[in-house]
């Protein structure tokens, strides 16, 4: 993965996997991604499977969040340490991909597989998942506000132009505000260029 300084895109999944199943001496693991924005969504997707399969042996998951990859979970729902949890984990980072929950359902089917059997299962359970997902690329943005006087606007709209931003917010009165979205990586060239024209104040939202 890029440097944090440098990375100014990230990779999710555009939707729900469809279940990916993989099967073990009787054992099925059922793999699936869900695109989630917070905690409390990954909550909610797993008492939806909780209750979807209540009669499976164990619900085991990871999870990913943030544009900079920077909160994580891994959980064995009762197998032994680090069997399962941390394999899924592993393929999220492999996949580099954030703001993913994927969920391995595991149906016991009567044959202990050991502790490297159960990591390559929910390894590749996990895999499968993340391998019939659409993953997309988002671009992380910073808002940076102008506040000038309307005489500016003309020279304000034609940086907007050539730089081919986005107007998020604008308020035209004799004194203007305009809200643009700037990627992260142009942001402290673009905020300079504003601030060579006298009468343009910038704010960073």
């Amino acid at each position: 993965m890029e440097e944090e300084t440098s990375r100014d895109t990230y990779k999710t999944i555009a939707k729900a996997s469809a279940e990916s199943l993989f099967k073990d001496r009787g054992s099925k693991f059922i793999g699936q991604a869900h695109p989630v924005k917070s905690e409390a969504q990954v909550e909610e997707v797993l008492a939806a499977l909780h209750q979807q399969h209540n009669k499976a042996s164990h619900i085991c998951y990871a999870w990913q969040l943030g544009k900079n990859y920077e909160q994580y979970r891994a959980n064995d729902d009762g197998e032994p340490n680090n069997s399962a949890g941390q394999p899924i984990y592993g393929q999220l980072q492999s996949f580099e991909v954030t703001d993913t929950l994927v969920t391995v359902i595991r149906y016991y089917g009567g044959t202990n597989l050991g502790v490297g059997g159960l990591i390559q299962a929910y390894k590749t359970a996990a895999q499968l998942a993340l391998e019939t997902s659409k993953i997309i690329v988002k671009t992380i943005t910073e808002e940076l506000q102008l506040n000038f006087e309307y005489a500016l606007l003309h020279t304000v709209m034609r940086i907007i132009k050539e730089e081919q931003l986005d107007i998020a917010h604008q308020k035209m009165e004799l004194s203007c505000e305009v809200s643009v979205s700037v990627r992260k990586n142009d942001l402290e060239r673009i905020q300079e260029r504003f601030d060579a024209v006298f009468g343009i104040k910038t704010t960073i939202l």
